[in-house]
């Protein structure tokens, strides 16, 4: 596939990091000369110093041959003017742009990115993105990621298994023998930084991080089951109040009416607009490094502090007091990618990277194949895909003991008319079904290959 990635900061060059890896053609413009030559000299990419919607510039980059741009430039109108150029001037199939602007994406201008305005397959809102997983995991406490699959009938689950897990220790077979009717599948274990999906004779050990594909209608009940029972946070504190620390605001003030919240914001003037546009939380204006000010947001008692901050390191450090003041829970935003590696020593309960978010919305649009939905997992060493079985794929029709499907991939769920299957050695997939599947990083081309449209379907 030849794609053109305007921007060349860490989400543009997450993206192109990503598509190189997997052998596409990928051409990167940025105005800056310092980002490109960074780029050609780490990646195997082209890179071009220029404005990314001009249309000279993007046919030296080769709009002309390109299936896909994807503009994730700060801008949001230079994103979308890429987009409008490459569909008019060079007939580029698939266009993606980053939109932060709400006003953009209001319900009631809705026609603004059909293809007869301004012709735009993807917006990727990266406060949206990342806000709705902040909310997730402030719903689903107990859990370090929960992912939505199949219009939100099933999830992936990321549970830590510490000393108090009662089923470590226990082999995974045994697991489906005491619990008949949970529908949980363990797709893949994280030990020792080490990922790899499990067979019925492993089992968890303590400090592991176990993956679990389970109905929606069982998240709960699969989180007591690996011994975590907490309940939806009630109290909350908000360090940072930019666009993600708003949009969490809002969503908790909508969704849990009874949920008190605060934020911490270091700028004044921010701080007082925020405090406008809110209704029942509570903005403080403050450093969310000062002891003071965490103790004036009663950070003592609240469930969850939320870091939300453009500064990792402050991200990281709110988190760290916060807990030795007595919070119970943190979760922060991390955009470096080392840092997740040595967040849970820290004390970090949970992070979310929005990097990993944005490439993981855009990594369905890449995969080949009937795919509905893709989630990157721990830096691209796996992917939880959603994707619709047609009649000429290979899963259709044997038993999925039959299929003898590679040891990298793991089925974790199957949707058939409004219900979830777990599945079985039995179970066979019928045409239309909607499979949520598991796969290291070197497999995902076999399960794009299970989907892909062959000529026999037409």
């Amino acid at each position: 596939m030849r794609v053109i990635i305007c921007g060349a900061g860490q989400v543009g060059y997450g993206i192109a990091e990503r598509l190189a890896s997997e052998a596409n053609d990928v051409s990167v413009i940025d105005n800056s000369p310092e980002l490109v030559n960074a780029i050609r000299d780490t990646l195997d990419v082209r890179g071009f110093v220029g404005h990314g919607a001009h249309p000279d510039v993007l046919a030296q980059a080769g709009a002309g041959e390109a299936d896909m741009i994807i503009a994730v430039t700060l801008y949001d109108e230079v994103n979308m003017v890429a987009c409008q150029v490459a569909h008019t001037l060079f007939q580029v199939p698939t266009k993606v742009a980053r939109v932060r602007a709400q006003s953009y994406l209001a319900p009631h201008w809705g026609d603004l990115f059909s293809r007869d305005h301004m012709p735009i397959d993807v917006i990727i809102s990266p406060e949206v993105e990342v806000g709705e997983m902040v909310m997730r995991r402030l719903t689903y406490p107990g859990a370090v990621e929960a992912i939505p699959f199949i219009d939100d009938h099933v999830f992936l689950l990321g549970i830590l298994c510490d000393e108090d897990c009662p089923i470590i220790e226990t082999p995974l077979k045994q697991l489906t023998e005491l619990f008949p009717d949970l529908g949980a599948v363990v797709v893949g274990i994280v030990r020792d930084g080490n990922l790899f999906v499990p067979t019925s004779t492993d089992s968890m050990y303590e400090g592991d991080l176990a993956y679990v594909v389970t109905p929606a209608n069982q998240v709960r009940r699969t989180l007591s089951i690996f011994g975590h029972e907490e309940p939806e946070v009630a109290r909350v504190v908000i360090a940072g109040g930019g666009n993600i620390g708003l949009y969490v605001a809002n969503s908790l003030e909508a969704r849990q009416k009874s949920a008190k919240i605060k934020i911490i914001e270091q700028s004044r003037e921010r701080a007082i607009d925020i405090a406008e546009r809110l209704r029942r939380t509570v903005v403080l204006h403050g450093s969310a490094l000062s002891q003071d000010i965490l103790r004036e947001a009663d950070v003592q008692d609240a469930d969850t502090l939320v870091a939300l901050t453009n500064d990792d390191k402050v991200n990281i450090l709110s988190c760290v007091m916060a807990k030795k003041l007595g919070t119970r829970r943190n979760l922060s935003l991390l955009n470096e990618t080392t840092y997740p590696v040595f967040a849970g020593v820290l004390g970090i309960d949970a992070h979310v990277n929005p990097r990993a978010v944005t490439i993981s919305k855009i990594l369905r649009h890449v995969r080949r194949g009937r795919i509905r939905g893709v989630h990157s997992m721990q830096n691209g060493k796996a992917e939880v895909i959603e994707a619709e079985a047609l009649e000429t794929s290979s899963l259709v029709g044997k038993p999925l003991a039959a299929l003898d499907l590679p040891n990298g991939i793991r089925i974790g769920a199957i949707h058939r008319d409004g219900k979830v299957i777990v599945p079985t050695g039995e179970t066979r997939v019928l045409a239309h079904d909607r499979i949520v599947i598991f796969a290291l990083a070197e497999s995902v081309r076999q399960v794009e290959q299970m989907f892909r449209v062959s000529l026999e379907f037409f």
